[in-house]
């Protein structure tokens, strides 16, 4: 993403900061230290239709029946580090989704392959035809 819109997606973002159940001894009954990070898709005017279609395909699982992709983070005992931490989870999430998937392209099956192919075939074959009793 560049530098413009990433700053624009920044400024759509909102947190919400709870007590984190995480490390913290005492701290953890005082502190607000867990960060929820909260991004609209559909009201989103950095994203085109196409691009929030993708994300709401892409991310389903992280977007809540409201349309609003959620993202938490509770790991350390700072309230910054934790807004960092979901911030780069988001940016990561975001690129993977909206990064175009490869076209397979088909290949064929080499001539060689199938000649070794049929030629075990053929070996297997007549070894089993031995081991049959002869005619008379």
């Amino acid at each position: 993403m560049e530098l413009q819109q990433t700053e624009s997606l920044i400024k759509e973002l909102k947190f919400r900061t709870s007590r984190s159940s995480g490390p913290g001894g005492q701290s953890v009954n005082k502190l607000s230290t867990k960060v929820d990070l909260l991004f609209n898709v559909a009201n989103s005017e950095v994203l085109s239709k196409e691009q929030k279609l993708v994300v709401f395909e892409k991310l389903e699982n992280r977007i809540n029946a409201e349309g609003i992709l959620i993202f938490s983070s509770g790991e350390t005992r700072s309230q910054l580090k934790n807004k960092e931490i979901v911030v780069e989870r988001f940016f990561d999430a975001l690129t993977s989704a909206l990064k175009p998937a490869k076209i397979r392209k088909k290949t064929k099956i080499p001539k060689s392959v199938n000649e070794k192919r049929l030629k075990t075939k053929k070996f297997v074959s007549d070894k089993k035809d031995l081991r049959k009793p002869p005619e008379y």
